[in-house]
């Protein structure tokens, strides 16, 4: 019986993580297979529920990153944040885990962001969370929740606290043209179109710039901190770098972060081309 792997979200077919997993199947010589396949919103638990014995892993995105952690022991990562992107079955059952906060640290060593004092996160969603952590793996003591409600924005904060940062919290909207944001690392986890007419302020004070989306390339954001001389690093770059953690989980083996990017790089190449 082949063994089974697959992405999960809603939507999912834009997915570029196929391409990703299956380079990595082929790098380590394993004759598995990959699929991104749709789950409605809630129906997460009852999808894992049925998977037979042919299924290592899956991958999670949104909107099941929340759902997912109940559906497994979850590894301390998980535990803290409430937040899981992997699911593989192991000797002793299910393990749930989130290898985003590795795949940040990652992206950015790549790009030679090294060492983070301060952070600013844009969003207070299950990516924020994760971003948060992956800052504080960096050295970032003292972060700033950049989002439009302060009351949704109450786990984030807390998770920043629990992390040993100084925290504070500051609304998306006009007001950032008159304090622009200070930090080493600004990371969005929102969509692109929602930073359209608040893109300069948002670099005004910053070093680095990292939009998780890939595609539109490049966003506002991204253009503004090119402008102004930002190091800028992309969505794909978190890509390639949560599944190193998701590929080792599933498979036991290590494949480089480079094999992974060149997949999702030129996937999302032909996809513009056709």
């Amino acid at each position: 019986m082949s063994t089974r792997c697959a992405v999960v979200g809603h939507p999912v077919a834009h997915s570029l993580s196929p391409a990703i997993h299956r380079a990595a199947y082929r790098a380590l010589g394993l004759d598995w297979s990959y699929h991104a396949i749709d789950i409605a919103p809630g129906g997460l638990p009852e999808f894992v529920a049925g998977l037979d014995t042919s299924w290592r892993g899956l991958s999670v995105t949104m909107p099941h990153k929340a759902d997912l952690v109940g559906l497994g022991t979850p590894d301390e990562t998980v535990r803290r944040l409430g937040v899981a992107n992997t699911w593989v079955r192991t000797p002793d059952g299910p393990l749930v885990a989130n290898t985003d906060v590795e795949g940040l640290e990652l992206a950015c060593r790549k790009h030679r962001v090294d060492a983070v004092d301060r952070v600013a996160v844009i969003g207070a969603g299950a990516t924020a969370r994760s971003a948060l952590a992956g800052a504080a793996r960096l050295g970032a003591g003292r972060a700033t929740i950049v989002s439009r409600s302060l009351e949704r924005s109450g786990q984030t904060l807390s998770l920043a606290v629990d992390l040993g940062m100084e925290v504070q919290w500051t609304p998306l909207d006009a007001t950032l043209a008159d304090q622009p944001t200070a930090a080493d690392l600004l990371v969005s986890t929102v969509p692109a179109a929602a930073l359209e007419t608040l893109a300069e302020p948002l670099v005004a004070g910053v070093r680095t710039v990292f939009d998780v989306v890939y595609d539109p390339w490049p966003t506002p954001l991204a253009q503004a901190g090119r402008a102004r001389g930002c190091e800028v690093i992309d969505g794909l770059d978190l890509l390639a770098g949560q599944a190193v953690g998701q590929v080792a989980l599933m498979t036991g083996r290590q494949v480089p972060m480079e094999v992974l990017w060149a997949a999702a790089h030129q996937e999302n190449l032909s996809r513009h081309r056709s």
